[in-house]
């Protein structure tokens, strides 16, 4: 609609309720696209805290700030952050035994057969070089170096990428700033009621408990697991899917810089009855314990964590409960919900912060004028099912293969049935190593890749396209060759803190 009417059904006005992470990148993401054209408030509580466990990210947060135009080294230096590379993963498959899932691919082919192919022909032949070490992500990182990828498409450098690792308060107070700049209006207060329209049953406003009333056009529910506007208000549903990723519970605490120091990955070890995160920033390590509660208590949960620490903790043991899964509708009448009010998927891959960008991506892809076509509703909403219900996928993965029989929680995890739509793609893998793929994936073939090899899915064939004759002896040399490559690449970056304090993303 254009003209005069499109001018008079626009959306006038925003009230976001939360803050954190999700609130502050929506406001922030929001009045970049729209300017002065909106009016945009959020509505927060300093007494109400924040989950802030997603301190780590996978590479599209990189567009998020340079659409917003920020700064990569005054980002780092404000957020105290960090570089990844990828995510090392130890005691997963069976205890004793680690890989990494890169950022980037792994190599780059030289003719029509993937690369995996040749590594797995070549270890058939003898070759005892790792997969990951075919990958310029796991080269530097598990040398703690880095550097940014260089532009030449020649170069093995070109075959990664990167994200962050970084303090979410931190974060999110730097957003806070970067949209205050642009006319967002914080409220100070907590939401006491929601006023539903009599009509058409969409929010019309909602009112603090001093009193104070906000109403607005569009409501974008930032409020955590509780869903204020979305499940309170709108009474939308939820779909559980603890059945496939049981983990319920999840303790933090951050410690002081020890052990490995400042390395440019995120490392999550498997225990007894769950996983435990490690993620380095500048001034502290983040560390949390995510687990089962069917097969641990919560002090048992802390005293693992505690004893399992690079250095001295800096705080109290702080305990999270949530329920995997998604709500039923992400957008409901004029609601959309972003970050935990949509649902929850444990922080595993690091997804969090990423669902938080896509859902402002769409809305922003999307956005409604005042008369909310329900067309336009029910696209988002199949977009972002799909999009969650992909990463799901990836998530249960990493459960389903395990070979770990020591503990009931993976020994349920090995037996579980799985959605159709990944059985699918474990089939494919083993029986020819072939990775297939799926509209709104996510994580891309290489990242499937170091999952099934990783934790031991290996093909019972080959490619079919290797040269059976000379195969063993091209395939061990590529491998050699690229192996040889990456090594001598990673020797010469600059280490991981240098790096940092070449760029001048450090606090002096």
């Amino acid at each position: 609609m254009g003209g005069a009417d499109g001018a008079q059904s626009a959306i006038r006005s925003i009230l976001i309720v939360g803050g954190g992470t999700a609130g502050w990148m929506t406001a922030a993401a929001l009045s970049h696209a729209l300017g002065k054209r909106c009016a945009i408030t959020l509505v927060e509580s300093d007494d109400i805290g924040t989950v802030g466990v997603g301190e780590a990210t996978i590479p599209p947060i990189k567009l998020f700030n340079e659409t917003l135009g920020i700064d990569e080294a005054q980002f780092l230096r404000e957020t105290k952050g960090s570089f990844k590379l990828g995510i090392e993963f130890v005691d997963w498959a069976r205890r004793g035994h680690r890989y990494f899932h890169p950022f980037g691919t792994f190599g780059k082919p030289f003719d029509m057969v993937a690369v995996h192919q040749h590594w797995l022909a070549a270890r058939a032949a003898g070759s005892q070089i790792p997969l990951d070490d075919l990958s310029m992500a796991w080269g530097a990182a598990k040398r703690g170096r880095f550097a940014q990828p260089m532009a030449d498409p020649r170069s093995v450098a070109s075959t990664f990428d990167y994200a962050y690792h970084f303090d979410a308060g931190l974060y999110a107070a730097f957003l806070r700033r970067y949209a205050e700049a642009r006319g967002v209006v914080r409220v100070e207060g907590k939401v006491g009621e929601v006023s539903l329209d009599g009509e058409s049953g969409r929010v019309a406003s909602v009112t603090l408990s001093d009193g104070r009333q906000i109403a607005a056009d569009l409501f974008v529910d930032c409020s955590g697991f509780r869903g204020l506007l979305i499940e309170e208000a709108l009474a939308t549903g939820y779909d559980d899917w603890t059945h496939w990723l049981p983990c319920d519970r999840a303790v933090a605490v951050p410690c002081a810089t020890g052990g490995d120091g400042l390395t440019p990955y995120t490392r999550s070890t498997a225990r007894a009855a769950g996983w435990q995160w490690r993620i380095p920033l500048q001034h502290r390590t983040g560390n949390g314990y995510v687990y089962c509660s069917r097969h641990l208590t919560d002090d048992e949960a802390a005293a693992t964590l505690l004893a399992n620490l690079d250095g001295e903790a800096l705080g109290d043991p702080r305990f999270l409960r949530f329920t995997t899964g998604r709500r039923r509708r992400f957008w409901n009448r004029n609601v959309v919900a972003i970050g935990l009010a949509s649902g929850f998927m444990e922080p595993l891959e690091s997804t969090s912060i990423h669902l938080i960008q896509t859902g402002i991506a769409k809305l922003l892809a999307y956005f409604p004028t005042r008369d909310f076509d329900p067309m336009l509703i029910d696209e988002y909403n199949r977009v972002a099912i799909t999009e969650v219900e992909r990463i799901r996928d990836f998530l249960i993965l990493h459960y389903k293969l395990t070979r770990r029989d020591d503990a009931p929680l993976w020994r349920d995890c090995a037996a579980m049935d799985v959605p159709e739509t990944l059985a699918l793609k474990i089939a494919h893998f083993r029986r020819g190593g072939r990775l297939v793929a799926r509209d709104m994936d996510l994580f891309g073939p290489p990242s499937w890749l170091a999952v099934h090899i990783g934790q031991l899915n290996e093909p019972v064939a080959l490619d079919p396209l290797l040269d059976a004759q000379n195969g063993a002896t091209t395939s061990r040399n590529f491998v050699e060759r690229l192996a040889g490559a990456i090594g001598s690449m990673a020797d010469s970056m600059p280490g991981h803190a240098a790096f940092l304090d070449r760029i001048g993303a450090t606090q002096n």
